[in-house]
């Protein structure tokens, strides 16, 4: 037998937990969230400041307008906006797990240019898809935002977090509809988002002034009619220090390996002492390995479905 072939099939069912936090100027729940035993894969942080964000390294330009990739924690990679200037100082942060590394996360402030709006993308079995964190302030700055200018994004899967939006829609608490809230449907609409249900409904904000009212302003939205994927929690358990409890998300996906394969030549074979002459006579010509050897391990791949 001249190659060797060895071929197997793999598909592994795998859950990609996003957490989302409000941290009200605390950075060091999110050090306690980096650290904690909780395992989750995508950590969207907002109202962190930007003198905790801005560890930039050395071989970072300060030109740049982002980086990627920056590691605080050895488990973690950050994303953030670097700032023109002292007033777009960004107050939103996202933590990708370095497991994920191969869906090939990436910011786009070329599309939202924004400062307390991250927009992440990332590639999922050749197809793009975007995650939205948002922190929008009582002044409704980030979704004045996006009323103003035009922006066609397909493929947004999720977006969230804190909205500072009072609303009967999603606070049965709360009697009245804001006007406000119809701007933010709408914006909402164009992403072709869904407003998800907690799996156990209640608020997501809890004052220490003893006369102000407790709220629910952290909501989640997610790409409109996807399948398995109804809910999102509300964790009043995992508030530590902050007024903003936590939002998680569980998404369901495969982790498929398909037609993984490898042709090899026989060591000692005339076909391997060809090739490597071949090699040495010839080392600025691309050669064609025989048998169609192209299709090596270098095909392996794995591919992620979303459901």
């Amino acid at each position: 037998m001249l190659f060797g072939k060895w071929q197997a099939e793999n598909m592994i069912l795998k859950n990609l937990k996003i957490l989302s936090q409000n941290v009200c100027k605390n950075h060091l729940i999110v050090n306690t969230i980096l650290k904690t035993q909780l395992y989750f894969d995508i950590i969207l942080i907002q109202e962190l400041p930007w003198s905790v964000i801005c560890k930039v390294p050395s071989t970072v330009s300060s030109e740049s307008k982002n980086f990627i990739g920056t590691i605080h924690h050895p488990n973690w990679s950050l994303f953030a906006i670097i700032p023109t200037n002292k007033a777009t100082s960004p107050r939103i942060t996202a933590y990708i797990n370095i497991h994920f590394s191969h869906l090939y996360f990436s910011l786009h402030s070329d599309i939202i240019n924004h400062s307390d709006i991250l927009l992440m993308l990332f590639t999922n079995d050749h197809v793009q898809y975007f995650i939205m964190n948002i922190y929008s302030d009582s002044s409704h700055s980030a979704l004045k935002y996006f009323k103003n200018i035009e922006i066609n994004i397909d493929n947004v899967f999720i977006m969230t977090e804190d909205f500072n939006i009072r609303d009967s829609l999603w606070d049965p608490s709360f009697p009245h509809h804001s006007s406000i809230s119809d701007d933010f449907l709408i914006i909402v609409d164009s992403f072709n988002l869904a407003l998800l249900s907690p799996t156990s409904p209640c608020l997501t904000r809890y004052s220490n002034m003893v006369k102000e009212a407790n709220l629910t302003i952290d909501l989640m939205f997610l790409q409109y009619g996807s399948s398995k994927i109804n809910q999102h929690s509300i964790h009043p358990e995992w508030q530590l220090t902050s007024d903003h409890t936590l939002l998680s998300i569980t998404i369901p996906i495969v982790d498929e390996i398909i037609n993984t394969s490898k042709l090899l030549i026989q060591q000692k074979s005339e076909q391997e002492i060809a090739f490597s002459l071949k090699r040495l006579f010839h080392p600025s010509k691309t050669l064609t390995l025989p048998i169609s050897l192209t299709k090596s391990v270098l095909n392996t791949h794995s591919t992620i479905s979303i459901y």
